[in-house]
């Protein structure tokens, strides 16, 4: 195979992934958005209208596919909050770190292209 060959295999499965992303992310977010008012759990701001792209789907657990038909894996933060949410943990653990003299840095639970190795495979 060629070096281009695999260049346009890789940009392929790349783009497919990413669409099954969004796909995922907005079959979620529209039943977020339906079940939820739209208001920002932490900053209690209140979305309506352009501003409710601003309006997010954190994932409790941090697993993009546990998306339970209830919504209770889900609760709906501004990109701020939900920005701070998971550099908070981060951060936490960092501090957690750097006082116990470990170096090592965490990482958040979901990868959306984690399976990528794996579809190169077949």
């Amino acid at each position: 195979m060629s070096k281009n060959s695999k260049d346009e295999q890789r940009e392929r499965l790349v783009a497919e992934m990413r669409k099954e992303e969004e796909q995922r992310q907005a079959g979620y977010r529209e039943k977020a958005l339906k079940l939820f008012p739209h208001v920002c759990g932490r900053c209690t701001r209140e979305f309506e209208g352009k501003k409710l792209r601003e309006l997010t789907v954190h994932h409790r657990d941090h697993n993009h596919d546990n998306n339970p038909p209830d919504g209770s894996n889900w609760e709906l933060l501004c990109i701020y909050c939900h920005d701070h949410e998971h550099t908070r943990g981060v951060q936490e653990q960092r501090d957690a770190d750097s006082s116990s003299g470990e170096t090592t840095r965490p990482s958040l639970v979901h990868s959306p292209f984690a399976a990528l190795a794996e579809r190169f495979k077949k």
